[in-house]
Formats: C-alpha cells, sequence, structure tokens
C-alpha cells in the first residue's frame, strides 16, 4: 500500500460534476466533532443531509455551553455526548463506536462545504484510496477567506516539517475535512486528545503507506457571530510537539542519530586540539575539557545504540500492524 497523492485544479474537480449520492454502495457516516456550534449546525446537518441523503449524520456534543446538541437532534442529526475535552478525544470515540463504510469527517462551524462530500468519497468507493483530504490551500479560498492572523503560516510550517521529516509533501494539512475507508478508521490509533488529531492522521496515513488523494475544495470563513476554538500559539505548539512525539514513535533511527550525530561534532570540537597538544607534547593539559569530550562521544555512542534498538522494535512494529491490517480487509471487506 503505496502512499500517493494526487492532485487536480478547482476547473478539473467541480463538486457533483461526475457523480450522484446514487453511486455510492455503502453505508456512509458523516462525523461531526462539535463544541459551542449553534450559530452554524443546522445548517451543517441540513446540507449534509441533502447533498448525502443515505448517508448517517452523527454530531458529538464535546460539552457544548449552547443548544448545539438540541438544534442538531432537532435537525435531524444522531446526537451523542463526549465529555472528555478535546476534537481528538471526540474522533477516537467516534471510530470507536460508529460502524460504516465509508466516513467523512467534517467541521460543525459551517466553513466546508457539503457540495464537496462526493469529491472526497468517490476515491474510497473507487478503490483510489484510503483517505482523502480536503485541499482548502491550492485554489486560494484559505487565503481570502480565513481571517486569523498566522494559521496559514503555522500550516505551511507544518507542511515544511512532514515533507522535511517523511518526505511527502501535503498541499493542507490541518485541514478538518476528510474521508478515510473502513480498514483506515479501524486500524487507525488515536492518540492526539485535541487539535493535533488532522497532523496525526496526515503522518499515520503516510508511514503505513496508506493511498492518499487530495481534493481540492473551497473554503468559506465562519459566519458572523461564530468564533474558532483554536488558538493559534497554544494549539500550534501543541501540533509541534506531537509531529516530534510522532518522529520519535515513527523514525527512531533518524532522530537518534542525528542527535548522536550533534553530540560527537561537539565531542570533536572539544577532543581535537586536546588530541593534537598530546601528539604533539604527550601531555594532556586540560583534563577537564577532555572529560567533557568523553562524555559527550559517549552520549554520541548511547544515542545511536538507543536508534538502533528502538529503529528494531518500531520494525517489528510495523509488521505487526501489517498483519492487523490485513485480518481487517479479511473482517471488514473491500467495498
Amino acid at each position: 500500500m503505496d502512499a500517493f497523492s494526487t492532485f487536480g485544479t478547482q476547473d478539473e474537480r467541480d463538486p457533483m460534476s461526475q457523480h450522484t449520492a446514487q453511486d455510492i454502495d455503502g453505508t456512509i457516516a458523516v462525523l461531526v466533532p462539535c463544541y459551542n456550534e449553534a450559530i452554524t449546525i443546522a445548517k451543517v446537518v441540513d446540507d449534509f443531509k441533502r447533498v448525502l441523503p443515505q448517508a448517517d449524520i452523527y454530531v458529538y456534543d464535546n460539552n457544548s455551553s449552547d443548544d448545539t446538541g438540541r438544534i442538531a437532534r432537532e435537525h435531524g442529526a444522531i446526537v451523542r455526548k463526549e465529555t472528555r475535552q478535546g476534537k481528538g478525544n471526540v474522533v477516537r470515540q467516534m471510530i470507536r463506536e460508529i460502524d460504516a463504510d465509508y466516513y467523512l469527517m467534517v467541521d460543525g462551524d459551517d466553513t466546508y462545504p457539503a457540495e464537496f462530500a462526493l469529491d472526497l468519497l468517490m476515491p474510497l468507493v473507487n478503490d483510489e484510496a484510503d483517505m482523502t483530504v480536503g485541499d482548502r490551500l491550492s485554489n486560494g479560498t484559505y487565503g481570502e477567506e480565513n481571517k486569523r492572523a498566522f494559521h496559514g503560516l503555522g500550516n505551511n510550517l507544518v507542511r515544511w516539517l512532514i515533507k522535511a521529516i517523511y518526505k511527502f509533501e501535503f498541499h493542507d494539512v490541518m485541514t478538518g475535512y476528510r474521508a478515510f475507508s473502513k480498514v483506515f478508521a479501524k486500524t487507525m490509533p488515536v492518540v492526539s486528545p485535541a487539535f493535533e488529531i488532522e497532523t496525526e492522521l496526515s503522518i499515520h496515513a503516510v508511514d503505513k503507506r496508506w493511498r492518499i488523494t487530495e481534493v481540492p475544495i473551497e473554503y468559506r470563513d465562519r459566519p458572523e457571530g461564530s468564533y474558532s476554538k483554536l488558538s493559534t500559539f497554544g494549539d500550534g505548539w501543541k501540533v509541534l510537539k506531537c509531529i516530534g512525539s510522532l518522529f520519535k514513535d515513527y523514525r527512531p533511527m533518524a532522530l537518534f542519530g542525528w542527535v548522536s550525530l550533534l553530540l560527537v561534532i561537539i565531542s570533536l570540537i572539544f577532543g581535537l586540539p586536546i588530541i593534537g597538544e598530546f601528539h604533539m607534547t604527550g601531555l594532556v593539559p586540560r583534563l577537564p575539557s577532555a572529560i567533557v569530550a568523553v562524555a559527550f562521544m559517549g552520549a554520541g555512542m548511547l544515542s545511536f545504540t538507543c536508534g538502533l534498538i528502538l529503529d528494531t522494535v518500531v520494525k517489528n512494529n510495523r509488521k505487526d500492524y501489517e498483519l492487523a491490517v490485513t485480518k481487517a480487509y479479511d473482517l471488514y471487506g473491500r467495498k
């Protein structure tokens, strides 16, 4: 299962231009994590019921203090509560509880048009992808509509880090509009508690070599009165920590290898002059510097050894995961 990314211009992918909801043979679950979205949730539910009339719309109320849950229920959504605060906690519970052939995840803030739902689902239906990603950036609508400072910069930074670490280029990493197959959903270990979930989904898909398709979509800013719960700097720091943690978990040899190299270089900076003096005089006049050099060299070798051991563990875990995916295909089948 090699990861790949397909990309098309907006003209090439007009929403609803080639497919209808009747083209989908299988059950669809629309997953809508919500926290205080009373202003927009009615429209979101109505729009997705219109575009995907056969789908079940699940709204998970994450401790909202407004009428989000009541309004969603009145408009025909299946409403459930998740008391653990954070989008990652909500998505984890959704995947555990809901059974469907195809999952479509979307935010409840009405920034993602329902008209692009079929564009996201059809690559899964046609067995061309395991996860599709709604790309807001390529057609420029996110830059035009988004009024929150630094959000675009943060997205670009995360994209660059993933490309540098995992050698895979996403056009949009932080988008909340995604679709995935049942096997992908049921084998996805959600660890992130909050807004890092999009980054975790992206890195997991790349690392495990799932097939990824990016679908250009339009983006619209929140309506007046609705506000973002995302903290630019607070949640941005959490995303960066998530990338670092997943880098350690998925690519330990690369991480500890670089740390080892850095420590060895520091050791040589301290140690080479001392070695030169010893060669010339037979004496070690700067004993503290020699001790520091030896300490850094030992730490570098220890880091390298840790990387080798953890890399072996990760490779064995990867084999176990591949076997688990094979069992998941036997259990859930391929639509």
